[in-house]
C-alpha cells in the first residue's frame, strides 16, 4: 500500500527490508491485521516514510545497504516527531550475538530472528497497533479537555473586564456564572479523579 492510503484513524505498519523476498513474507503474514502496510527497501526510504505519515510500529531489518538498520533506528530515536515510534528488528539467525544488545541499545522495543514464527511477530505487532489507538484515543481526550479548560478561561477573562465596570445588579449575575463555572470545574476533576 502507498503511504496516501493511510489515514489518521488507521495505524500503519512500516516494513523495512532491503529484500524483496522477507518483504511479501512480511505482507502476507500481518495482512490480516488490516491496517495499512507501507514498504522501505532502506533505511534513508524508512526516514522519509516516517516523515510523511504516522506509524504504529516499525519492524526493521538490520543488515541492509547504506544506512543498516542500528543506524536507522538511531535516527528515528533522534527525532521528536518519530522518536515514539515503536521498533521491532528482525535479522537472520547468523547474527552477531551482541546485536540484540545493540538493537535494545539502540531504542528496539523487540528484536526477532529469522525465520521467525508468523504467530509470534502477527501477536506482538498486534500489541503496538493496540497501543497506538489507545494513544490516539487518549490524545483525542485530552484534546477535547483542553477545549473546555480554554472556554473556561475564556469566560472568566470576560467576567473579570465585567467586573472592572459592574454595578450591583451585574455582581449578583457574575456571581451566577462563576458558581456554573465552578460546577463545571468540579465535574472536570470528577472525571480525571482528582
Amino acid at each position: 500500500m502507498s503511504a496516501e492510503a493511510t489515514t489518521d484513524e488507521r495505524a500503519g505498519i512500516l516494513l523495512v527490508d532491503d529484500m524483496e523476498d522477507n518483504l511479501v513474507a512480511l505482507e502476507a503474514v500481518l495482512g490480516s491485521l488490516n491496517e495499512p502496510l507501507v514498504r522501505a527497501r532502506s533505511g534513508e526510504e524508512a526516514m522519509k516514510a516516517l516523515l510523511r505519515q504516522r506509524f504504529a510500529v516499525v519492524l526493521l531489518d538490520i543488515r541492509m545497504p547504506g544506512m543498516d538498520g542500528f543506524e536507522t533506528a538511531a535516527n528515528i530515536k533522534r527525532l521528536d516527531q518519530t522518536k515514539d515510534v515503536p521498533i521491532i528488528f528482525l535479522t537472520g539467525t547468523d547474527a552477531d550475538a551482541g546485536y540484540a544488545f545493540r538493537g535494545y541499545a539502540t531504542g528496539a522495543a523487540d528484536y526477532l530472528t529469522k525465520p521467525f514464527d508468523p504467530w509470534v511477530l502477527r501477536a506482538k505487532v498486534a500489541v503496538f497497533l493496540d497501543l497506538h489507538r489507545k494513544n490516539r484515543q487518549l490524545e483525542q481526550v485530552l484534546a477535547r479537555e483542553q477545549e473546555r479548560f480554554d472556554d473556561l478561561a475564556a469566560r472568566l477573562r470576560k467576567i473579570e473586564t465585567q467586573l472592572a465596570a459592574a454595578t450591583p445588579q451585574d455582581v449578583l449575575e457574575l456571581r451566577h456564572q462563576v458558581r456554573q463555572m465552578e460546577e463545571l470545574l468540579k465535574e472536570m476533576r470528577r472525571g480525571r479523579g482528582l
